[in-house]
């Protein structure tokens, strides 16, 4: 704290260092950690990264405060990240003398939403490479992305805490984690399924089932039994 009860001046590369160190100190505690290390100017580059940011950048409950984060992010804040099933826990480095904890709970998808995008997806994914490259057709990218019918939680499916002393509702460490979560998908877009209790595989064999029952009945081969997982997947190469 400096005069007059503000906050100093820190520069950007000296926030880089302190986290820099606070990091490697608490590798000695935790060797597990997994840090959210941002190459370049950009926090995610890949669909389900850029979707998850873009998501929580839309809403006008997060437009004053998601920002926050950003810089917290790039400067390498985020010491450790874990995404786990409707939940995910990091560890941020702050302005004061030890790190704080931050928890985000995300509800899970409503079963209405999945069987409406299961219905949708039906003949058009074929692969979980396609999938989770977001290789799949334009209307997908919007429908996946849409606020009200789509994959994302709205900010009233969020839910954070953090031990930080900020009054503030959303913390720089709580905003700094959800972009943390964005470049964590940017490398493993699996976990975004696991984030939100979705069984990605239910999806792909919901659209490879329908489209290899198609293949039969153009072929004038008829098939009365469901297909089992392994016979679906094997098919499709997954």
């Amino acid at each position: 704290m400096g005069y007059y009860g503000f906050y100093e001046y820190v520069s950007v590369s000296e926030k880089r260092e302190r986290a820099k160190k606070a990091l490697e100190k608490l590798k000695k505690k935790r060797p597990d950690i997994e840090p959210i290390i941002i190459e370049g100017k950009t926090i995610a580059s890949k669909w389900w990264g850029k979707a998850w940011n873009k998501n929580l950048e839309s809403y006008a409950d997060y437009s004053n405060r998601i920002g926050r984060g950003r810089s917290y992010v790039k400067n390498g804040a985020v010491l450790d990240l874990k995404i786990k099933e409707g939940m995910a826990e990091a560890i941020v480095n702050g302005s004061g003398s030890k790190p704080y904890s931050v928890e985000i709970k995300i509800d899970e998808l409503k079963v209405d939403k999945w069987k409406s995008i299961t219905e949708a997806c039906k003949h058009r994914i074929d692969t979980m490479e396609t999938l989770l490259l977001g290789k799949f057709p334009r209307e997908f990218d919007e429908f996946f992305s849409d606020s009200k019918y789509g994959l994302f939680p709205s900010p009233k499916e969020i839910h954070f805490n953090c031990s930080c002393p900020d009054s503030a509702r959303m913390c720089k460490h709580v905003a700094a984690t959800l972009y943390g979560i964005g470049a964590r998908l940017d490398s493993e877009p699996s976990l975004f399924f696991k984030l939100r209790n979705i069984d990605f595989e239910e999806l792909l064999k919901k659209s490879m089932e329908e489209k290899m029952q198609s293949m039969l009945k153009n072929s004038d081969k008829k098939s009365n039994r469901v297909i089992d997982d392994g016979d679906v997947f094997d098919l499709f190469g997954v």
